[in-house]
């Protein structure tokens, strides 16, 4: 099962950074690299988990700090590409 899920985050990884080679907006190109590399990234920490059962405190701290930090990036980069409208 380990073996398993690593295998799918690495296919995960590779998936998503595809579409940076095709035609479309930088952001959704972003988007669907950081969604995938994000999902990547949890199935193969999961897979780290099964394998090494003793590290489960050091690999969940990782699978959060992955979560909150690609959420706060997507956030950024979303309104930071937003035009500023002047005040009045």
């Amino acid at each position: 099962m380990s073996l398993l899920l690593l295998g799918a985050g690495l296919v995960l990884w590779f998936w998503g950074t595809w579409p940076l080679l095709e035609q479309g907006s930088y952001l959704s190109k972003l988007h669907k690299l950081s969604v995938s590399d994000t999902l990547g990234s949890g199935l193969m920490l999961l897979g780290l988990l099964l394998r090494i059962p003793s590290q489960w405190p050091l690999l969940a701290l990782a699978l959060l700090g992955l979560v909150v930090w690609n959420t706060i990036f997507g956030y950024v980069l979303a309104r930071s590409s937003q035009p500023v409208e002047p005040k009045r």
